[in-house]
């Protein structure tokens, strides 16, 4: 007898042999060591004298669920999330698990798209998609912080130097404008910038004392932003990931170069809206550049 072996019909109370279970789950036993051996559904008996295992016909279910979010290429520590999870606290983690996909899908249709026009010389094609205006914008006092980071770090410290930053304004007046990111030299998976989180407030005075205070550990400081003319374009969600976004990039310089413009600062992101709630076909950013 070996371990896949087992009869067709036991009990719903009895230990299944790997065989047995694994025929009422619709799944390999093949299948059944690599979910134990993931750690992903462990079976309900294992012999210690020969390490067969046993399971138990309420499990199936489990074993079924689990075949499933492998479908969807869900990471396995997620999978066994969801696994644990009762009801509608999985369906939670469902949910949340596919709006990551639908986000990630939607930025990578635009860098495809992105690619392809560049592969094929057609580069114009893709900047067309993005509407250019421009906006003029008054003196700003801003705090600010600034780091050297790569691109896959970006999102994190910007997240995370906002939050700081707009903390700090409630202090300063309260924040008068949309928060945004300044970028004083490239940043990509090779370049680490620097980038400049910037938050303008209303109290030039309180933000200094801020600064003076409590602003050294992340280097932060408080600055007059002129006033002047912003070239700019509206992206969503989806568009903001890197690389993604450096076809927004390319579409504002194409157009400030076609209008005889001069860029007179460091590009910037603006982040207008709520980043959380937002759905991946969302406005969320507006990518600009100084222009005089």
């Amino acid at each position: 007898m070996t371990e896949d072996d087992g009869v067709d019909e036991v009990r719903d109370d009895e230990l299944l042999t790997i065989g047995v279970f694994a025929a009422r789950a619709r799944l390999s036993a093949k299948a059944l060591r690599l979910y134990d051996r993931l750690g992903l559904l462990a079976p309900a008996h294992v012999d210690g004298a020969t390490g067969y295992r046993y399971y138990r016909a309420g499990q199936a279910e489990s074993a079924r669920l689990v075949a499933l979010l492998r479908r969807l290429d869900m990471p396995l520590a997620r999978i066994a999330e969801v696994v644990r999870a009762d009801g509608h606290r999985a369906a939670g983690l469902l949910d949340a698990y596919w709006a990551d996909v639908e986000a990630r899908v939607a930025g990578q249709r635009t860098l495809a798209e992105y690619l392809r026009a560049r592969l094929t010389g057609k580069d114009s094609e893709v900047y067309g998609k993005f509407v250019v205006e421009t906006v003029d914008v008054p003196e700003q006092v801003v705090i600010s912080e600034s780091r050297h980071v790569l691109a896959d770090e970006l999102p994190t410290w910007i997240g995370a130097s906002l939050g700081r930053l707009e903390e700090a304004a409630r202090g300063c007046g309260g924040v008068t404008a949309a928060p945004f990111v300044a970028y004083h030299s490239d940043v990509s998976t090779e370049s680490d910038g620097p980038a400049e989180s910037c938050v303008p407030v209303a109290d030039e005075a309180a933000a200094r004392a801020w600064c003076e205070e409590r602003g050294r550990a992340w280097q932060t400081r408080v600055r007059v932003e002129p006033a002047g003319r912003l070239a700019y374009t509206r992206i969503t969600k989806a568009q903001v990931q890197y690389p993604q976004i450096l076809a927004a990039f390319g579409a504002v310089e194409e157009w400030i170069a076609a209008q005889g413009l001069t860029v007179t600062g460091p590009c910037r992101e603006v982040y207008f809206a709520d980043w959380e709630a937002a759905g991946p076909e969302d406005p969320v950013c507006d990518v600009a550049f100084p222009v005089s």
